[in-house]
């Protein structure tokens, strides 16, 4: 979900998976069609994929982008495989560096990201809809990428540049503690009970 132009579903392709690609951009979906030759489908497709038909679900850096949050969750619940697994990848707005930067953050990206997330709010929302977080990893350089953007958008010059790779730094020493203070974190999840 969220496919761009098609690197990832050419990579996993070219691994032999089967894959269902989505990407709402007209733009990125003819690029993948150039680069790959890969037919993007629009992300309302999603409503249409079979029950029990997909093995692996990912959304890299996508679900805080999304319009119908709760019937996306819906739609993956009902196309996993019994053994499926979902993978998201979101921004974590209780991370050091969101606490630092504050409305400088970057990753809040308002108005492009729809909803913000952190690891307890993934929880709740995933119980409403059978679904079971299974682990959390870190996304290390998000925090580098993030403070660095939000030094720009402070406005901060060269010192803007040293101080970002100090307060990532900080941020990743904080999520190796704890990985759920991670920038950006990896979820993967299965349906409950399996």
């Amino acid at each position: 979900i969220g496919a761009g132009t098609g690197a990832f579903a050419n990579a996993m392709q070219q691994k032999q998976w089967e894959v269902t690609a989505l990407e709402p951009d007209e733009a990125s979906r003819q690029k993948a069609f150039e680069n790959y030759q890969l037919k993007l489908a629009m992300p309302e497709t999603l409503y249409q994929i079979d029950d029990n038909s997909h093995d692996v679900i990912c959304l890299w850096h996508v679900l805080e982008h999304v319009h119908d949050l709760k019937g996306y969750l819906k739609a993956f619940s009902k196309i996993l495989k019994p053994n499926g697994r979902l993978i998201i990848a979101v921004p974590n707005y209780t991370s050091y560096d969101a606490q630092y930067y504050k409305k400088y953050w970057a990753a809040y990206d308002v108005p492009r990201h729809l909803y913000h997330f952190s690891p307890e709010s993934i929880r709740v929302l995933l119980k409403q809809f059978d679904l079971q977080l299974v682990q959390t990893k870190p996304m290390w350089f998000d925090s580098f990428y993030v403070s660095l953007l939000s030094e720009k958008y402070k406005k901060t010059g060269v010192w803007g540049i040293i101080r970002a790779g100090i307060i990532a730094s900080i941020s990743n020493l904080k999520a190796f503690r704890n990985p759920e203070r991670a920038s950006s974190i990896i979820y993967e999840i299965k349906k409950k009970g399996l």
